[in-house]
């Protein structure tokens, strides 16, 4: 009877680590398709300039294929070790999203104050040599949102030392369209109307998130369950 509940929770560990890993071979793949088609976008911060899209998706498709991979080993070959490393590897991702959900809410006043002036110190870098990254990135996100600056237009003449903004900041583009005059330019500051964007999209995001944590409750449960049919089946047989 143990034996008959270790073979079918095996085999649905199996199965689970199996989709888990192959999810992480996706989220690599879009990582590196990103890095490889998209190369010159990267992100707006200075403070962290490799924390782009690409670089995110690359590391968390490596670390979740690993995950899956000691999850499958273990389910399969019934070792009590591989399991037990699954089980911590997945509560300590899991705690830790715990745990930046958790301060990001208690601190939300302070991470917007902060993301807005490092977005600022950000601008001063835009069009400069070996930054086309975040050159691109403010001119994407200016055109799609059709914003300016981080909190008005006026963040860009610090930058310029004129009364200027990139060509991206205008209603109607055209070449040197920025030296134009204010009326010409979009008002909307880009971070409150992303921020804006992101809280129309807040029921998508929690989906995605309430997923992602049962999709790890479920992975611990199967890895606890097994791990206690493997030592029941192990005292059996001693």
């Amino acid at each position: 009877m143990a034996r008959g509940c270790l073979q079918g929770v095996k085999y649905l560990m199996f199965a689970f680590n199996l989709l888990f890993w192959l999810g992480g071979c996706g989220i690599l793949g879009v990582g590196i398709w990103l890095a490889a088609t998209q190369g010159n976008f990267a992100t707006l911060s200075s403070s962290f300039p490799s924390l782009s899209a690409a670089n995110l998706l690359i590391v968390t498709g490596t670390f979740v294929m690993a995950i899956g991979f000691v999850g499958c080993i273990g389910a399969i070959k019934e070792n009590r070790c591989l399991l037990l490393t699954f089980f911590v590897l997945l509560l300590l991702v899991f705690l830790l999203e715990a745990t930046v959900a958790i301060l990001f809410f208690a601190y939300t006043d302070k991470i917007d104050r902060y993301a807005q002036r490092d977005l600022k110190r950000g601008l001063h870098l835009y069009g400069t040599p070996g930054n086309v990254g975040l050159t691109n990135a403010w001119s994407i996100i200016q055109t799609d949102f059709r914003c300016c600056g981080v909190s008005n237009y006026t963040d860009w003449f610090e930058v310029y030392n004129a009364t200027r903004v990139p060509d991206s900041c205008c209603l109607e583009f055209s070449e040197s369209c920025g030296l134009h005059a204010p009326g010409t330019w979009w008002k909307a500051p880009c971070y409150e109307t992303v921020k804006m964007w992101l809280q129309e999209n807040l029921l998508a995001v929690g989906v995605f998130g309430l997923c992602t944590a049962l999709v790890q409750i479920l992975g611990l449960t199967f890895a606890m369950t097994m791990y206690c049919q493997v030592v029941k089946a192990d005292t059996y047989r001693a």
